[in-house]
């Protein structure tokens, strides 16, 4: 049998657990602070809910369930593959949230601010950066079309990624409403909008040309795509785009913008950035990106997804969140060698056989002011404590013997 995981999935040692439990408690811990709540929903999902979420290409990278039993027997007998499964692994944390809503929204209070923080799966292709099983850390606002839901993720998210020493990052803002404006005023159809957004969001990968190139393959109108190329080759700033842009929006997003720089005490940055799409279909208006100076790629990432909710109940419910990827802040801090501040130094505790309950109760005593393990006396002892100084051991004492600091 194979020892290894499989691809895209991880292994953690203790000393890795011991880090990620920190991060994802702290993280919690400013949610929780800031008023949030958390909340716990299935890993699986209804096929249906998932197919019908316009989660972008994230619908191609959905696990599906196969269907058990005769159902299977009758599915593979149709020869249809879409009826071969009923349910599958959710693909992030928003879908499952607005069914969650939808099935207890006579218990909550609105507005429903809650936190999730839990593993999520899809069919990736693993390399660096992008695991098939992961964890996002959401926090969500429902039931209020207020900015101000924006302005309180935005500056809770960034306190939480301060309160993890992650500095140097530049929160990124925009609103589809005045990316579709904007298309539209150069002679994009109506029909054409999300295509054309989806190759502008790779503008920071493809550079402008490979924008316009790709526009001009997918076959649009030369006039359209040339009168787009004149604009996205000028820096565009909010002020810029405020003359083809609903005047309502784009002062939504100034007030943001005001607001969060205020809130930041210059701690991070905000801008405004036309070209930020995020691929969820399901993005209604407001959406947002942070960035790392010290990591390529977003390391958290939301919007607003006002018509989501309304799959479920009927009625347009507003929501709107912003995700934490972990995995993504986890590489990060580990590349830089990030310690756990405040915590005791580690002690063995070794006994001998017949001495567990004296080794039990000494190490009881200890922890006020240690982190103490017990361990049996091993036979070659220079080896094993070789290798617990390797693990970060303090050092290591008998019971009722004073502790012994090993060799770093």
């Amino acid at each position: 049998m194979k020892i290894t995981t499989l691809k895209g999935t991880n292994d953690y040692l203790p000393e890795e657990a011991r880090l990620r439990d920190y991060l994802q408690n702290k993280i919690l811990e400013i949610y929780q602070d800031a008023g949030f709540e958390r909340i716990m929903t299935p890993a699986i999902e209804d096929i249906e809910n998932l197919d019908k979420s316009e989660g972008g290409d994230n619908l191609n990278l959905i696990f599906k369930i196969l269907k058990r039993g005769d159902k299977l027997k009758k599915a593979i007998e149709s020869g249809e593959e879409k009826e071969l499964s009923d349910m599958g692994l959710r693909y992030d944390l928003t879908l499952p949230l607005s069914r969650y809503y939808a099935n207890n929204r006579e218990k909550l209070v609105l507005p429903a601010k809650c936190i999730q923080i839990d593993k999520v799966y899809r069919a990736e292709r693993p390399q660096k950066g992008r695991l098939r099983e992961f964890v996002q850390c959401d926090i969500d606002i429902i039931g209020s079309s207020s900015i101000t839901a924006e302005i309180e993720l935005i500056h809770t998210t960034a306190k939480a990624l301060l309160a993890l020493d992650i500095k140097d990052f530049t929160v990124k803002i925009n609103d589809r409403r005045i990316l579709r404006t904007l298309l539209s005023s150069v002679g994009f159809k109506e029909n054409q909008l999300d295509s054309v957004c989806i190759t502008f969001d790779k503008l920071d990968k493809i550079g402008a040309q490979g924008v316009i190139d790709e526009l001009t393959e997918k076959g649009f109108d030369n006039g359209a795509v040339s009168k787009f190329s004149e604009i996205i080759s000028q820096e565009l700033t909010l002020e810029s785009v405020k003359a083809v842009c609903q005047d309502e929006v784009s002062c939504d997003i100034e007030t943001i913008i005001d607001a969060v720089k205020e809130l930041s005490g210059g701690a991070y940055n905000i801008q405004f950035d036309i070209s930020l799409v995020r691929g969820q279909g399901y993005y209604t208006g407001t959406v947002f990106e942070i960035v790392s100076d010290k990591f390529r790629g977003s390391i958290s990432g939301g919007g607003r997804y006002d018509n989501l909710i309304g799959k479920f109940t009927g009625e347009n419910i507003p929501a709107v969140g912003f995700s934490i990827g972990f995995e993504r802040i986890f590489a990060l801090l580990t590349e830089m060698g990030y310690k756990i501040p405040d915590t005791k130094k580690k002690v063995a505790l070794l006994y001998d056989k017949a001495d567990i309950i004296k080794a039990i109760n000494s190490a009881g005593d200890m922890r006020k002011e240690y982190d103490v393990v017990i361990y049996e006396k091993p036979k070659k002892l220079s080896k094993f404590l070789d290798k617990i100084s390797v693990k970060g051991y303090y050092g290591f004492c008998f019971p009722g013997e004073e502790i012994r600091e090993l060799k770093s």
